[in-house]
């Protein structure tokens, strides 16, 4: 019972952990306003021609990072929710992927599902839960991940990276005394995800860590599993602008959205030497506002320069000849997403 209310209020108290409705929701009067002008709620769509809605709903991770060049993704395959175990590890062994993998939906959003999987009985696990395709991918083993949030207006022949997220893994260090329940007790981060933990890792929670021992408890870099989003903005170049520049127009109809990757160091990442895992569109934030301890009026400010830009990319492409979802599209594509989600 005391966790819980501790829990509480570290949430109350870091706005990082607030629902994403609250933060979200001076932004509607901008949607709003912008749907009146372009009479069209769905005028986010003309962002990315290539990818359905622009990315900001329904669209296929899976057909979305089709259009990212082989170059800088990993080796990634779409499974059915229909196969059998022995046609996903078919599917696996004949793609000549190996354990582990990352497992995640082909839809969906905010770390939902998505897992490593270590080995067949994990593989068979997954498949009895999920309810929708999935994406199987290589495991990217690489020590750093960031998320890199690129804009390129229509009318100009240069785009740019103006936000970037470090990612860094939910870990706890032994300190030769603790048990791993009870240095993620003490660690507030890790606390929010004790009833997770407490399933992965069962009675290795009475475990005592060796001093200086650390444990990375979750290696998915997502949020809302417990990774601390850092804002590296400071690592933004004129040479890492062009690189990704470089990449962003070798993707078809893409303008504006997040590159989520993996790489070996900062100079690797300023060159584009990078593995994208995924690739989200207008949907995707610039998660560089969730720096712990980061100005709540500072985050706003951010997210309301993004919507500007964002109707920006828009409105020049639909000048330029992109079709705004009519409301019926729209509608069906939110009601089908909705569907698959439930």
């Amino acid at each position: 019972m005391a966790s819980f209310g501790r829990r509480f209020i570290v949430k109350l108290f870091h706005w990082e952990y607030w629902p994403f409705g609250i933060i979200q929701l001076p932004l509607i009067f901008m949607w709003l306003w912008y749907s009146l002008r372009e009479r069209s709620f769905f005028y986010f769509s003309a962002s990315n021609p290539g990818i359905i809605s622009g990315g900001m709903m329904g669209e296929s991770k899976f057909d979305v990072l089709l259009l990212v060049p082989d170059e800088v993704k990993p080796k990634t395959i779409l499974a059915k929710k229909s196969f059998t175990v022995t046609q996903l590890l078919k599917l696996i062994e004949e793609s000549e992927l190996q354990f582990p993998l990352i497992f995640k939906p082909d839809l969906g959003e905010r770390g939902w599902m998505v897992r490593r999987i270590n080995s067949e009985a994990e593989a068979a696990q997954y498949l009895s839960e999920i309810k929708i395709d999935f994406i199987v991918q290589e495991l990217v083993d690489l020590p750093l991940e960031f998320g890199v949030y690129y804009v390129r207006f229509p009318n100009e022949a240069k785009g740019r990276v103006n936000s970037i997220t470090a990612k860094e893994f939910l870990a706890v260090k032994g300190d030769g005394t603790k048990t791993m329940r009870e240095l993620i007790m003490a660690n507030d981060r890790a606390l929010l995800q004790l009833e997770v933990l407490e399933v992965k890792y069962g009675s290795r929670m009475n475990e005592i860590l060796p001093q200086g021992k650390e444990e990375i408890l979750v290696s998915i870099g997502n949020h809302c599993l417990g990774t601390k989003f850092l804002n590296a903005n400071h690592l933004i170049t004129p040479t890492l602008s062009e690189s990704f520049d470089r990449i962003s127009k070798k993707i078809n109809g893409f303008y504006f959205g997040r590159f989520d990757l993996r790489c070996a160091t900062v100079a690797d990442l300023e060159n584009g030497n990078v593995k994208i895992v995924e690739l989200n569109g207008c949907g995707a934030e610039p998660s560089h506002i969730y720096h712990p301890d980061a100005s709540l009026v500072k985050g706003v400010r951010d997210l309301i320069t993004h919507w500007q830009n964002l109707y920006r990319v828009s409105r020049e492409n639909h000048q330029l000849g992109v079709a705004y979802l009519s409301f019926q599209e729209g509608r069906s594509i939110y009601k089908k997403f909705k569907a698959l989600k439930d």
